[in-house]
């Protein structure tokens, strides 16, 4: 492990700021480390809707109270541990999206809107800044932690603490991120109010969880929710994945998904079931495995800010849907109604539940207790066992070249992986 980045200062002022999707249980992180900090007599501000005012702060002038940052009390605070939603707001505005290594750090263009970001916050006079988000916010969490290392000796300094967000639970670092559960269940609900719609008319749903990267909150509310099937990018792999090739000068290809098999092995399960005297059934699959697709599939389809495929203009489960009833009728000469559903914006803002809470507010807790007792800089907060802290560098989660995270993938072969398979109508695995 990497030496931990200690500081020395006295935390009088602490800033609070949360980017990206929501996730339940946010409030508990936001309030417990609030309420933390003015326990001790601190001044605690929440940065408004991420870092979207910060990271154009110069030109837009003084960050305004009320419309761009709050002040917390205590009287803010109250009932707010086990609130819906997110009480400063969120965005998706990322800063250090042109910095993709070290070097770009001393690129003045480049480095420009971490620079405002940076400005911005010294000018509310912070002593430290807690972040609060997924994998693109710990990036820039990261970023703006080098980006003050490379300042002159004499430059005002605050530590960043980051604390893991993410319904999707693909964090390295954490084994549950705060909200997953919460998500899964609202799922789960929904799967199980499918079931029966779909038993009623002997038909088929398959629905589309929100999972990019990993398929975590799939195989989560699947299981859950007793759907028939799941399906997400981890198994994209052997007989379910080919090659493409993508540039035929230099040979380059991609993995993609052998879409056949992959609707094979639907229609597969489809006769176990009917087999046993059961026509209708829910699948799930994640949205992630729209990256999979090959590229006749994405024509057209551009990238948003991070990178990233824009899968809201994909999709997945109309297309799958529409192939799966193609699929089972060639090869039966019946008809099975196959109904395409996206899930996932519904659980975002759930009512989070206990376990929620509590790992929320352990988190934001810990966010305190790095930052004043372990003096720490540049770490991220977790939690496993009993709900212990741990603080884990950001050397151990963004490739210190690229300064890309890491996902955490389900492990192929896994319990947890096999868990799902073993609840599956009994098909060739």
């Amino acid at each position: 492990m990497p030496d931990l980045a200690h500081h020395n200062l006295d935390i009088k002022r602490v800033a609070i700021l949360f980017a990206g999707g929501p996730a339940p249980a946010a409030n508990a992180v936001i309030s417990t480390a609030a309420f933390s900090f003015l326990e001790e007599g601190a001044q605690v501000y929440g940065i408004k809707h991420g870092y979207s005012r910060l990271a154009e702060y110069t030109a837009a002038g003084p960050l305004t109270e009320g419309e761009d940052y709050v002040r917390f009390t205590h009287d803010t605070l109250i009932n707010a541990r086990s609130s819906r939603g997110i009480m400063i707001g969120t965005a998706r505005t990322n800063p250090g999206k042109h910095v993709n290594s070290p070097a770009h750090l001393k690129d003045p263009e480049l480095v420009a809107p971490l620079r405002r970001v940076y400005e911005g916050l010294c000018s509310l006079e912070i002593d430290a800044l807690i972040s609060i988000g997924g994998d693109d916010t710990l990036k820039t969490a990261n970023k703006l932690k080098m980006f003050q290392d490379n300042l002159p000796g004499d430059a005002r300094r605050f530590p960043v603490v980051h604390l893991p967000k993410t319904i999707d639970n693909d964090y390295s670092g954490i084994d549950f991120t705060f909200g997953f559960f919460t998500a899964v269940e609202t799922l789960a609900e929904e799967i199980r109010n499918l079931n029966f719609d779909a038993a009623a008319g002997r038909a088929y749903f398959l629905c589309e969880a929100m999972g990019r990267s990993a398929g975590w909150l799939a195989y989560g509310a699947a299981i859950a929710g007793e759907a028939s099937m799941v399906l997400s990018v981890e198994d994209i792999t052997g007989a379910l994945a080919d090659e493409e090739v993508v540039n035929a000068d230099s040979g380059a290809t991609r993995k993609v998904m052998a879409i056949d098999r992959v609707i094979d092995r639907m229609v597969d399960m489809m006769l176990a079931r009917e087999r046993e005297g059961r026509p209708y059934g829910t699948i799930v699959i994640a949205e992630g495995m729209a990256e999979f697709l090959p590229s006749k599939y994405l024509e057209g389809i551009t990238r948003d800010d991070h990178g990233h495929i824009n899968i809201s203009l994909i999709n997945l489960s109309a297309l799958i849907s529409r192939l799966l009833a193609e699929r089972y009728t060639e090869r039966t000469g019946k008809h099975r109604k196959v109904n395409g559903l996206q899930l996932g914006y519904e659980a975002r803002c759930a009512p989070p539940h206990a376990y929620d809470v509590i790992l929320g507010s352990q988190l934001g807790v810990g966010a305190y207790r790095a930052l004043v007792e372990e003096k720490l800089n540049g770490v991220m907060v977790s939690s496993s066992g009993q709900f212990d802290l741990h603080y884990v560098p950001f050397d151990e989660l963004v490739d210190p070249q690229t300064l890309v995270t890491k996902v955490r993938f389900i492990e192929q072969n896994s319990d947890f992986h096999r868990l799902a398979r073993f609840l599956e109508a009994c098909v060739d695995n």
